[in-house]
């Protein structure tokens, strides 16, 4: 009996050294990898020094060189700014358009330039390489925490109370609310409106995907004309609109009536925020909240649990969710929104925008032949003061009569913007981008003095 005891008491003793030495392994291996001053990359190492390499690659400050593009002799190329080319982009060239047609959000780009280093992402070979997450769900849990604590800084949005659904930029979202709020409709399908000037992808988009459900009908305008308390409609409402940068509400409130709330521009940098947006459905962008356009994630805040499940449905069907790659990217760059109080995005792009608007306004301000829209300066209860306009969009206006095609009129005049009839509006109209380089805004700034100043001259020669 003896001796049982003392075997046990070795054994109990040996487990007791072996616990011991595996808790200060597993220290000394968790102590190297986050703390030890010594330890090293491995893995990682030449994909650190490639993206480095690449960024590092002179394009005289008018394009870049990326990591996926055309590569010569080797080594990626440069990828020039409108009006530049050359191996380092360094020529300009003489009599070129400026292109203001798009919203390519390029003008944060020097921000994210400042911070390199906090928004750099590397990324195993064998990063989810699954169809979904560990808990078996196509959304990351962690982005959508970093989603509700942005609006919560931002204050342009509740999202108590809310679901989430990601999209694959705005773009998927916008259609899979109109199919989620068609389907409580009876045997008629649903007319899907908005009011003019609109954003054209709502009417491309919902003629392209048309089904028995629901149809595009126009401007809102003719339902308040055909008994809007007897028809099932679905309402876009843009708010900033696009593209005039006015807040907007919705128009019609019979008992059919849907609204989706397209926030795509709605934070600080492009509007006054005056208070947090408490609709049903709102939809949003990354691309307009960062700049990042190509990385195609957008979210909705929904209120109701049927409408989520539509809309989740749709993606889930669609796409199986939103690139695994694409949330990560998304999530890295929340991450960096989100350091210190999150105010220092919304700062330098507000102080951007601001400068542009101002600038192009002065600009204006010595035409008779060109206009753009007024918008009164409000109180942002992000800022907390009274902030002037900083739109993302011009929305300009020909005055002349003679000028009734305002498109061609600029083009002559060298600016390549949108035809103001794209957006449902009159041929008199169009819209400017002011969110794409700084080469770009520059470039629109040159060619519309030219413009203001060959008015005044013929108005010396008139005299």
């Amino acid at each position: 009996m003896g001796v049982k005891t003392d075997q046990s008491s070795e054994y109990n003793k040996y487990a007791y050294i072996c616990l011991l030495c595996s808790v200060v392994v597993n220290i000394f291996f968790s102590y190297n990898l986050f703390v030890s001053k010594n330890w090293s990359l491995s893995w990682s190492t030449n994909a650190a020094a490639e993206a480095e390499a690449v960024a590092s690659i002179s394009c005289s400050g008018h394009g870049r060189a990326y990591l996926d593009g055309v590569v010569v002799d080797g080594k990626p190329v440069c990828e020039c700014n409108t009006c530049y080319d050359g191996p380092d982009c360094s020529n300009y060239i003489l009599d070129c358009p400026s292109d203001v047609n798009s919203g390519d959000p390029l003008f944060l780009e020097p921000f994210w330039m400042q911070n390199a280093a906090s928004s750099a992402l590397v990324v195993s070979g064998w990063h989810r390489m699954s169809y979904s997450f560990g808990d078996h769900t196509f959304n990351s849990q962690e982005l959508e925490k970093s989603i509700r604590k942005l609006h919560s800084i931002a204050g342009n949005a509740v999202t108590e109370g809310r679901y989430i659904v990601f999209g694959t930029g705005s773009t998927q979202l916008l259609n899979a609310a109109v199919h989620a709020f068609s389907l409580d409709n009876s045997s008629t399908p649903s007319k899907v409106v908005v009011s003019i000037p609109f954003y054209p992808a709502y009417e491309l988009q919902t003629e392209f995907f048309a089904t028995e459900e629901y149809e595009f009908y126009g401007d809102t305008s003719l339902c308040k004309n055909n008994s809007e308390d007897s028809m099932n409609v679905i309402e876009f409402v843009t708010s900033p609109n696009n593209p005039d940068g006015k807040l907007k509400k919705a128009v019609l409130n019979g008992p059919f009536a849907k609204a989706i709330h397209d926030h795509a521009y709605n934070w600080p940098h492009f509007t006054a925020i005056p208070s947090p947006s408490d609709e049903d459905l709102m939809i949003f962008t990354l691309s307009k909240l960062t700049g990042h356009a190509g990385v195609r994630f957008g979210w909705a805040l929904i209120k109701d649990k049927d409408i989520y499940e539509r809309m989740s449905t749709y993606t889930n069907d669609n796409t199986f969710g939103v690139s695994r790659d694409s949330q990560l990217r998304a999530l890295k760059l929340m991450k960096v929104v989100l350091e210190g109080d999150g105010r220092s995005i919304f700062n330098y792009a507000y102080e951007t925008m601001r400068k542009r608007w101002e600038s192009l306004s002065q600009t204006v301000s010595l035409s008779t032949r060109f206009t753009i829209q007024e918008i009164a300066p409000s109180f942002c209860t992000f800022f907390q003061n009274v902030r002037g306009p900083s739109p993302a969009y011009a929305w300009l206006k020909c005055e002349r009569e003679e000028d009734e095609l305002c498109y061609q009129v600029l083009e002559a005049g060298g600016i390549l913007g949108r035809d103001g009839t794209l957006f449902g509006a009159g041929s008199q109209y169009v819209r400017l981008s002011l969110i794409k380089s700084q080469d770009d805004f520059d470039q629109l700034i040159q060619h519309l003095n030219k413009l203001v100043l060959q008015e005044a001259g013929s108005t010396r020669a008139d005299i």
